[in-house]
């Protein structure tokens, strides 16, 4: 509109350009920002004058791009598992999507390599010297881009509320994860969710957040996004129960007595193998543990407000049926396909849109044809058998904080599993006695705010600490 190009037009009449608007520097000086704003400009009076004038119609041309089916995307954690998966589905689809901020971890290779396929406006590594590598590896291979490279939490939250940006995919690990996610959900982003803790621990911030400021919360994760394609169409009323699926993991045909009976090696072997895929050793664990599911569960209850009561754990072993919901008429629609996080990832990048996209099996590279997928299964969990399910269910009843202190203190207790100064048999009783614990020193908050969601987080993982010093004789 008129409104958009007179206010850009004015507001750059106002700005004396700092980094980004003056001549590139030479090749070996990195165009590095640790905890500053990418634009180093000084703004006169008129600049600030315009200033909403501009995010207004910044915000009516984001949303023209989008109905003509073209998003901005902006992606945290692009270098790990999620992230790379996300902008594989963007290659393939480059006429829907453009990518305008990337933040990465610790490779600082493939993050320089993902900028230069894809030229981002701006790049934030985790550290100051990754970011310094990430800058010379740009201007010495590409000296016409000129990108701003950030580092650190200030990085984070820039890319999460990148201003051009029409949806944030978030998908770093931990309780990192949250303060970016609130600073996106305040600039007015829809948020693809990969990050587990905003939501285990953040629900209680996050959820009422996101509701205020009339952003969409996008699942991505499998079973989420197929509870949310089941759902579209349907009036809120209309919902009996969600049924989360879970394979059930290495000890779904094992009694709690069989478990007691293996050898502590095996069971260990065991703890750290999955029957159906090769995933990351942590939620190798979780996923045999049924904590995964557990977790699951109380996202679950915030991304679509449904009681804990409502909300189901069914053992599926063929990993096929991604989740279900069953209508008050008593019908039941279930999401089926291959286990392949690509589809969750486009359907909630192109969201309400559902993009052409070819799906083989990851391994066998066979179309999903129902005819061939043979015999499916479904059983109730055993509680017994899996106690952490139990768990996970309990704190998520108890609200607040208990969550974030369950699944903090469950994180610090697996590594020890991993390490073996744990057995895989101790760990529910391990979570349970530091959930306890808090309980007794009246550490769990009913209504805490983001900086308490993080204290608990921390206090949860020094509690689990302390009990694995003393259960070992140390200290």
């Amino acid at each position: 509109s008129m409104q958009f190009f007179v206010a850009l037009a004015v507001c750059a009449g106002a700005l004396r350009p700092g980094l980004r608007g003056a001549a590139a520097p030479a090749a070996d000086v990195p165009i590095v920002h640790a905890g500053k704003a990418p634009f180093d400009c000084e703004y006169s009076g008129i600049a600030v004058a315009v200033g909403v004038g501009v995010a207004l119609a910044l915000r009516k041309w984001r949303q023209r791009r989008v109905a003509a089916g073209r998003k901005s995307v902006s992606i945290l954690g692009s270098t790990g598992s999620v992230g790379t998966q996300a902008l594989d589905v963007i290659r393939s689809h480059r006429e829907n999507f453009d990518v305008v901020a990337l933040a990465g971890g610790r490779n600082c290779e493939l993050l320089a390599e993902q900028a230069l396929e894809f030229r981002p406006d701006v790049v934030a590594a985790l550290r100051p010297e990754d970011a310094t590598d990430v800058a010379v590896i740009l201007r010495s291979t590409a000296p016409d881009y000129c990108p701003t490279v950030m580092s650190g939490p200030e990085g984070q939250v820039e890319v999460a509320a990148w201003k051009t940006a029409d949806i944030t995919l978030t998908s770093v690990v931990g309780c990192a994860g949250l303060l970016p996610t609130v600073r996106a959900i305040e600039a007015g982003k829809d948020i693809a969710l990969a990050n587990k803790e905003t939501l285990i621990a953040g629900g209680p911030v996050i959820a009422p957040l996101a509701r205020k400021a009339g952003v969409q919360l996008l699942p991505v994760d499998s079973e989420h996004s197929a509870i949310f394609q089941c759902l579209q169409g349907s009036p809120a009323d209309a919902v009996s129960k969600i049924i989360l699926t879970g394979s059930g993991g290495a000890f779904r045909d094992m009694t709690a007595e069989d478990l007691k009976g293996l050898p502590p090696d095996q069971l260990r072997d065991m703890a750290v193998t999955h029957p159906n895929w090769s995933m990351g050793a942590k939620i190798t664990v979780d996923s045999n543990s049924m904590m995964n599911k557990g977790l699951e569960v109380i996202e679950a209850h915030w991304l679509f407000g449904m009681d804990y009561d409502a909300i189901e754990v069914v053992v599926h072993p063929q990993s096929i049926v991604h989740s279900a919901v069953e209508f008050r008429d008593s019908s039941v629609i279930a999401q089926l396909g291959w286990p392949d996080m690509r589809l969750p990832v486009v359907y909630a990048l192109g969201f309400p849109d559902r993009l052409p996209t070819t799906l083989r099996h990851p391994q066998t590279g066979a179309m999903f044809r129902l005819g061939d997928v043979g015999v499916l299964e479904f059983r109730h969990p055993d509680m017994e058998r899996f106690p952490c399910l139990d768990l996970a269910y309990h704190a998520g009843r108890m609200g607040g904080t208990a969550p974030a202190i369950m699944s903090a203190a469950n994180e610090v207790a697996v590594a020890h599993v991993l390490d073996g100064s744990l057995s895989f048999l101790d760990l529910p009783q391990q979570v349970v006695f530091v959930l306890d614990e808090a309980v007794r020193a009246g550490i769990i908050e009913s209504t805490p705010d983001l900086a308490g969601i993080v204290a608990a987080d921390a206090w949860g993982r020094a509690a689990m600490g302390r009990r694995i010093q003393s259960l070992l004789g140390v200290g």
